[in-house]
Parts: C-alpha cells; structure tokens; sequence
C-alpha cells in the first residue's frame, strides 16, 4: 500500500511528468477537480465511480483560498493539506493536485487528461467553457457520475448550524 503523502504532488510540473510517463506506456488517466470538504460518503462513491473510467485518477483539489473565494469566508471547514490527505489515503485515488485558481484550466491544458470526470448536476454544455475548451483541445472525453441522493457538504454544514 502507498503512503498518502506519495500521492500528493508538489507542482503541476510533477503532474505533467507522470502524466507523460502514464501516456508513453499506454495507460490513460480521468481528471476530477472540486473542493472535497467534509468528506463523505457522496464523495467516496463518487472517486470510487471516477476511477473505474481510466487506468489512473488524479483529483485536482481547490485550495483554502480559492474555496474560500468560491463559497465564502467560512469555508473551507478542512484545511488543504488535511483534505488532500484524506484523498491520498483513499485507494482508488492515484495522484492529488492542490491548485488555488478559481478555475483548473490551466491544469488542464498541460495535463491534458483522456477522462474528465464531474458529477450528474452538470453537463458538457453547463461545464465552465474556459475549462470545457481545454479540456477538448486536449482529447478528453467527458464522464458525469450520478450523485448519492443526500450525501452534500452543503446539508451537512446546514445540518451542523441547525443543531447549533
């Protein structure tokens, strides 16, 4: 079993490496990126999902910062490096990116993955164009993974405050 920590990398650069070594030997890798606060059950399915669709999965994580921009001053609840943690730790999980741009474009443009992989609430038409140009400029085919029915950060940070 690898150690979580071997999983994170430390720059894209890192990821562009693997990725070229995963390519030249055949093999293909799914892409999913989100924020991944408060793991829960949803999540878990979902990555387990995820990594069915390619030979390797890398999760692009959205850092402290750039959650906090997306959903607010309270949020994240998990810091980046416990977060990224917990992914690393989870089997189905081959590699964790953190990055701190509000979109993962850039990530995409140089990762150039075979799959992208995002949940059933969205489609190729409502994904980010930015994001969705560069992930087909690069070859990727798109997978949408149905959610599990209740499982969300969002109620269960609702249903922390309500119990408050």
């Amino acid at each position: 079993m690898r150690n979580p920590l071997d999983k994170i990398f430390a720059s894209v650069e890192d990821v562009v490496t693997w990725r070229e070594e995963l390519r030249s030997s055949g093999k293909t890798l799914a892409v999913t990126n989100g924020c991944f606060d408060i793991m829960h059950r949803g999540h878990a399915q979902y990555l387990f999902n995820a990594a069915s669709e390619a030979d390797y999965l890398l999760v692009l994580v959205n850092g402290d910062q750039s959650i906090s921009d997306l959903k607010g001053p309270n949020r994240p609840i998990i810091k980046e490096e416990n977060r990224t943690y917990m992914l690393a730790s989870l089997e189905c999980i081959d590699g964790v990116l953190v990055f701190n741009d509000e979109r993962a474009t850039k990530f995409f443009e140089l990762i150039k993955p075979d799959v992208y992989i995002k949940g059933a609430d969205y489609t190729e038409e409502t994904l980010n164009r930015e994001e969705y140009t560069a992930l087909k400029a690069g070859g990727a085919i798109f997978k949408f993974i149905e959610f599990v029915p209740g499982c969300s950060t969002t109620s269960i940070v609702e249903k922390i405050q309500a119990e408050v």
